[in-house]
């Protein structure tokens, strides 16, 4: 049937209209299309250019070079050494179990080694490196690599690592470096992004912890081109990283090996300071460890071995360990007692042996006594009598201002692990931690530094320091760091009345130079080398009347651990104080017999810049000085030049 024409006109109108609105809105999304591919292509082309960028090329960090340690005269006490490993990449190995028994018959690994690297290959993706074996000889990585061919996916590789060629002598100064852990990253708010790299080291110990800031230096960078499973296919650009800084430390490294060698043996620390500026010349504790055990992956047996030895090596005693002072005290008292105007220098005290207070008796060193003595014949000879009567004059709030007022109970800052603060007690002290009220016997105890009284060998060479100068002196350990030179802080007058350290001296230089003095054996006879000192005795366990009725407690009558600690401190030369020493043996006996020759021998080693004269000895001492001296100098290093460093 045929549609009248007005309807088909009608039908054409209303096409027309449709078609042209559908042909506008085609037409407009085309424009829009070819807008936005103009504007991605032409206006925003670089921005794509760069994500299609980021896709294929990756940069990856370059660790830096770790900064070196010197001692005062430039002798490099923690250095870096080429460190030639092998690695595999599974991919490229195909058969890995055969090709590690084939590398072991080369390079004679352990079924452990083989053992360790299946597992670590099989945790990693095919195309990931795996460390098979580091610190490789020349001769090792030569032999690898000439059997390359038969060594699919085996490839030789140099690095630096550390090590520290004086081993023993600066471990726990130095410290040693080691894998960075899950708890090294915690500690650190933002951490570096170079501390993820692989087998990266930090400081974990010591100086080379507490100076890392300026040891680190900063990564470099490395353009490489992956492909789309994150395979390396090419370097492209390197960037090289900023070295760590250098750090030159104010220990002498010939005195410090002398130092070790004459500690040999026992469970010691010794420090020689500076008198004038602070510095820290040597800082030694015995026994020591080797740091390149622990740089390189301390095995198991190793680091239980030196945890079950008795002597501790492992604890930096110099700094850490904190003892009774005993009668290296004493002169803390003195200066006390003098300052606060409650005794003069020519008052006499009887000492009977024994004093009795409160109900208890509290015996002097001497039981026979030692007569009536005054101040300077008190230090000279070690009365504890007179020493018991001052404190109960003073009060245990004098003696603990002048105990901190030369650097007793206080931290000094050095950039060493664990610095102690001991114990420098006082009645608030006692009844905060003990909740108990203090006693005089208390008092009385403190003064011999024996009772709460703690002190570490460094806070004593501090104190005997500041003695022989009258100035705040504190010390000091490194010298520069990353070329920029520390500053001598100018110490200032502690403030004490000079004819009270005057008096103070006396009795120290006759503790050592008179023939009642208590080190007179350990004396020194060479014009302008004279020593001053102080002997100490701390006490490890309690004497008890019977024992001391019966007379049975000789220190060598005892097992090891019982025996009391011996102590000195001293300074010289007497008249111009250039050193301060001070010597700690554990359970040493005593410390006119233990610590007051090692002293007198370190002291003239520092005076000398090597070994002295034998006419710096007492005659009838020379001939076992000189045998001992040769048997010194056979366990020490060489001079810088003559042989080999120790590793």
């Amino acid at each position: 049937m045929r549609r009248p024409p007005k309807e088909l006109e009608a039908n054409a109108r209303h096409v027309g209209r449709r078609a042209l609105l559908l042909g506008g809105l085609m037409g407009a999304s085309m424009l829009t299309l070819a807008a936005r591919m103009r504007q991605i292509q032409v206006e925003e082309a670089d921005q794509f250019r760069l994500l299609a960028e980021e896709n294929r090329i990756n940069i990856r960090l370059i660790p830096p070079v770790r900064g070196l340690i010197h001692d005062r005269t430039g002798r490099v006490i923690a250095a870096n050494e080429q460190n030639y490993r092998v690695v595999i990449v599974r991919e490229d190995a195909g058969r890995v179990e055969e090709v590690l028994r084939r590398l072991q018959l080369l390079l004679d690994l352990a079924p452990e080694t083989v053992e360790r690297t299946l597992r670590e290959v099989a945790r990693h993706r095919p195309f990931v490196p795996v460390t098979v074996a580091e610190r490789l000889s020349w001769e090792q990585v030569s032999r690898v690599a000439a059997n390359a061919p038969a060594l699919p996916g085996i490839t030789p590789e140099v690095g630096p690592s550390r090590v520290y060629p004086l081993a023993h002598d600066f471990s726990h100064v130095v410290g040693y470096v080691g894998a960075v852990s899950e708890r090294d990253l915690e500690e650190q708010e933002v951490p570096d992004p170079v501390l993820q790299l692989p087998g990266f080291q930090i400081g974990k110990l010591g100086v080379e912890r507490h100076m890392e800031h300026v040891l680190r230096g900063r990564a470099g960078t490395r353009r490489i081109e992956v492909n789309a499973v994150g395979r390396v296919m090419r370097e492209l650009d390197r960037k090289e990283g900023t070295p760590g800084g250098n750090v030159q430390l104010t220990v002498d490294h010939r005195l410090q090996n002398f130092v070790k060698a004459r500690l040999a043996g026992e469970s010691a620390a010794a420090l020689v300071m500076d008198c004038q500026t602070g510095d820290l010349v040597a800082i030694a504790s015995s026994p020591s460890y080797d740091p390149n055990l622990f740089a390189r992956g301390i095995s198991v047996p190793d680091f239980q071995a030196l945890l079950d030895d008795p002597y501790r090596p492992l604890v930096d005693k110099a700094v850490q360990g904190v003892y009774p002072p005993g009668s290296t005290f004493k002169m803390v008292v003195a200066l006390a007692v003098l300052e606060a105007g409650l005794a003069v220098p020519e008052e006499r005290v009887f000492c009977p042996g024994h004093m009795d207070v409160s109900g208890r008796r509290f015996h002097c060193w001497k039981r026979g006594g030692h007569g009536r003595v005054n101040l300077v014949s008190a230090l000279s000879e070690s009365c504890d009598v007179y020493f018991y009567d001052m404190a109960q004059r003073l009060g245990i709030e004098r003696i603990n201002a002048m105990s901190e007022r030369l650097g007793l109970g206080v931290r000094h800052e050095l950039p060493m692990s664990s610095v102690a603060v001991g114990l420098n007690p006082s009645r608030e002290w006692k009844q905060r931690r003990r909740g108990e009220p203090w006693l005089v016997g208390d008092t009385v105890n403190a003064a011999i530094g024996q009772g709460f009284v703690l002190s570490s060998p460094l806070q004593l060479v501090v104190m005997t320091a500041r003695l022989a100068t009258g100035r705040a002196l504190a010390p000091r350990l490194v010298r520069s760091a990353g070329g920029v030179e520390q500053t001598v802080r100018e110490a200032p007058p502690l403030g004490l009345d000079p004819r009270w350290l005057a008096v103070v001296r006396q009795g120290m230089n006759e503790c050592v130079n008179h023939r009642r003095g208590t080190a007179w054996s350990s004396r020194i006879v060479e014009a302008g080398a004279r020593m001053a000192g102080k002997t100490g005795t701390s006490q490890v366990f309690s004497i008890t009347a019977a024992e001391r009725a019966a007379g049975v407690r000789r220190q060598q009558d005892l097992p090891w651990n019982r025996r009391n600690h011996a102590l000195f401190v001293g300074y010289g030369p007497e008249e111009a104080p250039r050193y301060a020493v001070a010597v700690v043996v554990e359970h040493g006996g005593g410390g006119s017999s233990a610590a007051a020759p090692v002293a007198r021998d370190v002291m003239l080693q520092a005076l000398h810049g090597g070994f002295p004269p034998l006419t710096a000895y007492p005659e009838p001492q020379r001939n076992r000085i000189e045998t001992m001296q040769r048997d010194l100098m056979s366990r020490m290093l060489p001079p810088a030049g003559e042989g080999r460093d120790r590793a």
